[in-house]
């Protein structure tokens, strides 16, 4: 899905919000936008983009903005979004089906056993700082979700280019040997 059908699908959620329920949702961002800016936003299409600029939304990142609409109970609204967002992950834009095996297989072993390193990797794989920020603040305490959720942004940033070579490389390429060799063991195994 391009930028394009993501900006399509908060405007038609813009237009369909009251008065009443763009105040509520100014109201929900009282701790992420200031008064004065929060004061000036007239349109859904405004609070959006305010929300976007401060990493709160985007295409991969509707969670803040769903959970807002169903507070203000247009839980028709927080579906379209979580619609579009499935739509994102369904992609032709895939690796085979081998080689989806043998990532879905990488990204459980090196979830298991990456811990702390988890942005190291992230960093080699190409992922910018913005992005790996974004990603702790989903998952704060849980490593191993972190480190899921990091493979799942690398994998859907690679398409049908992603290889568990890749994965083995970038491993190595931190240092990461023990992980990279529990990979490569588990990918050997029936």
């Amino acid at each position: 899905m391009s930028s394009l059908q993501f900006n399509a699908v908060l405007l038609a959620i813009s237009t369909q919000l009251s008065a009443k329920e763009l105040e509520n949702l100014k109201f929900l961002c009282i701790d992420i936008i200031g008064k004065r800016q929060r004061d000036d936003v007239k349109t859904g299409v405004q609070l959006f983009q305010l929300l976007m600029e401060r990493g709160k939304l985007g295409a991969d990142n509707t969670k803040f903005l769903s959970d807002s609409l169903i507070h203000i109970n247009r839980h028709d609204l927080s579906n379209k979004l979580n619609n579009f967002e499935s739509q994102c992950e369904i992609t032709d834009d895939q690796p085979d089906d081998d080689e989806k095996a043998k990532l879905d297989v990488a990204t459980e072993v090196i979830a298991e056993h990456l811990g702390r390193s988890w942005r190291k990797l992230g960093r080699r794989l190409g992922l910018n700082d913005v992005k790996l920020d974004s990603i702790s603040k989903r998952h704060p305490t849980e490593l191993e979700e972190t480190t899921r959720e990091l493979l799942k942004e690398w994998r859907k940033r690679q398409g049908a280019e992603a290889r568990t070579a890749q994965l083995i490389q970038a491993l190595r390429a931190c240092t990461l040997n023990l992980t990279a060799d529990k990979v490569e063991d588990r990918l050997a195994s029936p």
